[in-house]
């Protein structure tokens, strides 16, 4: 598998036709960062301690639509692209295997507690070429904690709107309208969300204007992978999440 140092060396043939299909449901392992060096891409999610006011979640916060999002995920991106995909891992960022993967996933970030080693290793990585994806992160208690953690990954960078002309969103896919992707519990049986908070979508650029940060605000998008074969959510919401995250990771591998 190609490393933060290789990536950028190989360029990736694509054959895409839609963005959503019938998802496959798998048995999951339990969480590993052990990767297989023949594939060019594992999808990595990052396990991190819950900050003590908020860790109520089962095995902690970070895994939230896990395992069946990356899975959904990981087998549509091997139909729908010549990707050579491995399975899921999830990673610490304390571990050197995060360097072994150029898009990092996190979910809950308004739950999360950085620890300042962490907060160095996340700075380093970004640095070295990495993309990190921040999602499912809602009002302003939630956005407050995010964007003092990433303050202190990047004091000297500002957290801005990611615009509508910006290569991730046209690497692959051209997604021309900011449509909220909302999570199931958001839609319920009537495929519908109402009274939701406005999203947005944010990022934090290198001085090459390399999006190395990509947050996904009051959305869901791993509900839209997790949720690709559930019929109450809606699919044109599971095609803009899938259309997404072939974005952000085939951008990932070649930026």
């Amino acid at each position: 598998m190609a490393t933060l140092r290789r990536w950028h060396k190989s360029a990736l043939a694509l054959l895409l036709a839609t963005a959503a299909g019938t998802a496959w449901v798998a048995v999951a392992a339990a969480p590993s960062a052990t990767a297989d060096a023949r594939a060019e891409f594992h999808f990595a999610r990052l396990i991190y301690t819950d900050l003590p006011n908020y860790g109520r979640f089962r095995g902690g916060w970070w895994r939230q639509d896990w395992p069946e999002a990356e899975i959904h995920f990981s087998e549509n991106l091997r139909r729908l692209t010549r990707i050579n995909t491995g399975e899921p891992v999830a990673v610490r960022l304390t571990d050197d295997a995060v360097f072994d993967v150029p898009f990092l996933y996190a979910t809950q970030v308004g739950y999360w507690d950085l620890s300042d080693v962490e907060i160095a290793r996340l700075r380093e990585y970004l640095l070295r070429g990495g993309l990190l994806m921040g999602d499912d992160f809602w009002g302003e208690n939630e956005r407050a904690v995010l964007e003092a953690t990433m303050a202190q990954v990047f004091p000297d960078r500002a957290m801005v709107d990611i615009p509508a002309n910006d290569p991730i969103l046209h690497v692959v896919f051209s997604v021309n309208e900011f449509t909220q992707v909302p999570g199931l519990r958001h839609v319920g049986r009537r495929g519908v969300a109402q009274g939701l908070p406005a999203p947005r979508w944010r990022g934090i650029y290198d001085d090459n204007g390399r999006l190395m940060v990509a947050m996904s605000y009051n959305q869901d998008v791993g509900d839209s992978w997790e949720e690709a074969d559930n019929p109450y959510y809606p699919e044109p919401m599971t095609a803009l999440g899938y259309r997404l995250g072939i974005n952000y990771i085939t951008y990932s591998m070649t930026h």
